[in-house]
C-alpha cells in the first residue's frame, strides 16, 4: 500500500512540513532525529521487546497477565490484518511505537453502528524522546494510514494517572466521550471523528450521550 507522507524537520519542538514525498510506509526526519517507519516481519522480535518493556514500566500489574493477544499474533494483527503499526528509530534503536486495531465494540455504550472504527493502541515513547513532538508525529502518520483505509472514527482510552495523556490526545483533536466510575483506573474514553478532508469532524455528542 502506497500513501503520501510529509517530511518533517524539528525545530524548537515543532514539526514543520517541508517537501511532500511518496514513499512506502515511512516518514523521514532530519538525520539526527528519529525516523518513523512501518514494521516488517524481521522487526517483530525487537518491537515486542520494546513494547513489553514499556508496558511493564507503565502498567506493572498487567505485566504478570502474560502476552496480550495482539502482540502474540503481531504479524496477523498488524502486518496482514486490519491493524497498522509504526515505530520510530533513533540511531538504529526503537524509541517509540504506536498502532491501531479494528475496534471490537466491547463497550456496550460505544458501539458506533455502521461506522468503520479503529482503536489506538501501544503508544509508547522513551523518556529521552518525550516532549519533542515525536508522539504527535507518530499519531499523524498513523492517522494518514487510517484515512487511506477509509476509517471514520479513531477511538482510544487512557487514564488520568498517565501524566499529560488526556491533554495530549485533546491536542490531537480527540474529545472525551465517557469516563468510567472506577475510582482506580478512571478509564477515559475518547474519539476523533474523521471528515472527508481528514480533519476532525465538528463536535457532536458521543455515542454514550454524555460527551462534555
Amino acid at each position: 500500500m502506497y500513501f503520501q507522507k510529509r517530511e518533517f524537520s524539528w525545530h524548537r519542538r515543532k514539526a514543520v512540513a517541508t517537501v511532500p514525498s511518496r514513499i512506502l510506509g515511512i516518514c523521514r526526519y532530519m538525520s539526527d532525529q528519529p525516523v518513523i517507519q512501518t514494521v516488517s516481519d524481521a522487526d517483530i522480535p525487537e518491537v515486542l521487546d520494546f513494547v513489553l518493556s514499556a508496558r511493564a514500566e507503565l502498567f506493572p500489574k498487567l505485566s504478570a497477565t502474560g502476552m496480550p493477544d495482539d502482540l502474540a499474533r503481531f504479524a496477523e494483527a498488524y502486518l496482514r490484518g486490519a491493524g497498522r503499526f509504526l515505530i520510530a528509530r533513533h540511531e538504529g534503536q526503537i524509541v517509540a511505537s504506536i498502532g491501531y486495531l479494528a475496534y471490537d465494540r466491547r463497550f456496550p455504550h460505544l458501539l458506533y453502528p455502521d461506522l468503520k472504527v479503529v482503536e489506538i493502541v501501544r503508544l509508547f515513547v522513551l523518556p529521552s524522546q518525550r516532549r519533542s513532538g515525536l508522539a504527535g508525529a507518530l499519531y499523524r502518520s498513523l492517522k494518514d494510514l487510517a484515512l487511506a483505509d477509509g476509517v471514520e472514527v479513531i477511538y482510544l482510552h487512557t487514564h488520568p494517572f498517565l501524566p499529560g495523556a488526556i491533554a495530549f490526545w485533546q491536542r490531537q483533536g480527540f474529545e472525551i466521550i465517557d469516563v468510567d466510575a472506577d475510582p482506580v483506573w478512571q478509564t477515559t474514553h475518547m474519539h476523533n471523528l474523521m471528515s472527508e478532508t481528514g480533519e476532525s469532524a465538528p463536535h457532536r455528542t458521543g455515542p454514550s450521550g454524555n460527551a462534555p
